[in-house]
C-alpha cells in the first residue's frame, strides 16, 4: 500500500506511473527549476550591475564635453601619467560621432603615438582624459567640439563643431628626457623618421647578404672551373699511352 497526499488508498499498477509523476517527480521538478530560475536571474543582475559599472559613461569636465566610458580597466597596480611621468604611448582611433567614419587610426601600421601631457599639443579632450587613465587601459572618448577642433573643424577630415569619438589605449607612461616634445606632430615625424631608418637598415643588411651570396657563389665557379681544366688534360694523356 502506497500512500500520496494524505490518501488511504490502494494504486493499481496501470496508473502508478502517471500518480507518482504526477505527485512526487513534478512538484519536486518544479522546485528545482524555480531554485535554479532564482539562480540564474541573479547571475544575470550581478553581470548586468557588473557591465554598467563598466560601461559606465564618466562626465570629466563637469559639462558633457568630455565624456569618458572605461572598455577595459587597468591592473590595480598599474602606473598612471604624473609629473614625473608625463610622456605618454597610446594607440587610438577616432571617428566621427554623427557618421561614425575614421578619421585617424595606429592600428593599420601598429604605430605607437607619444605626447607629453599638459602641453596644448594635442585637443584639450585629450589632456583631460589621459590624465585619469592607467597604463593597460582601453577607453572611449566623446569630446565635444569645444574639447575638439571647434567651429573650425579641422578640414578635410574633420568639419566644423564636429563631435568626435576616440578609442584610446594608454601603453605606457614615461618621464621627460633631454627638452619637451614640441608638438604632436613634432613626435610623429621623429617616429616616422627612425620608422624609416630601421627600414633602410633592414634595406642594406640584406642587400649585403645578396652581395655575400653571389661573391660566394662566383668563388665556388671559378674554382669548379680550374678543376675542370685540370682534369681535361690528364685525361687526354692517359689516352696516348
Amino acid at each position: 500500500m502506497i500512500c500520496i497526499s494524505g490518501h488511504n488508498k490502494r494504486y493499481k499498477p496501470k496508473g502508478y506511473g502517471q500518480r507518482f509523476f504526477r505527485h512526487i517527480v513534478a512538484p519536486i521538478s518544479s522546485i528545482f527549476a524555480a531554485a535554479f530560475t532564482r539562480f540564474s536571474d541573479r547571475l544575470r543582475q550581478l553581470a548586468s550591475e557588473h557591465l554598467g559599472a563598466m560601461a559606465e559613461a564618466i562626465d570629466l569636465t563637469g559639462d558633457g564635453g568630455v565624456m569618458k566610458t572605461i572598455l577595459k580597466s587597468a591592473k590595480p597596480d598599474a602606473i598612471a601619467p604624473s609629473d614625473s611621468l608625463p610622456l605618454v604611448d597610446v594607440h587610438y582611433e577616432g571617428s566621427l560621432a554623427e557618421t561614425g567614419e575614421i578619421f585617424d587610426t595606429t592600428h593599420e601600421d601598429n604605430t605607437i603615438f607619444s605626447f607629453e601631457l599638459g602641453k596644448g599639443s594635442v585637443i584639450k579632450a585629450w589632456d583631460v582624459a589621459l590624465k585619469t587613465m592607467k597604463v593597460g587601459e582601453v577607453a572611449k572618448i566623446t569630446c565635444k567640439s569645444d574639447y575638439a577642433y571647434g567651429s573650425a573643424g579641422s578640414p578635410p577630415e574633420i568639419p566644423p563643431d564636429a563631435t568626435l569619438i576616440f578609442e584610446v589605449e594608454l601603453v605606457a607612461c614615461r618621464p621627460r628626457k633631454g627638452s619637451s616634445v614640441a608638438s604632436a606632430s613634432d613626435e610623429r615625424a621623429r617616429l616616422d623618421e627612425l620608422k624609416r631608418q630601421r627600414e633602410a637598415a633592414a634595406a642594406q643588411k640584406e642587400e649585403e647578404k645578396k652581395k655575400r651570396e653571389e661573391a660566394k657563389a662566383a668563388a665556388a665557379a671559378r674554382i669548379q672551373a680550374k678543376l675542370g681544366s685540370k682534369k681535361g688534360p690528364g685525361k687526354g694523356k692517359g689516352k696516348g699511352k
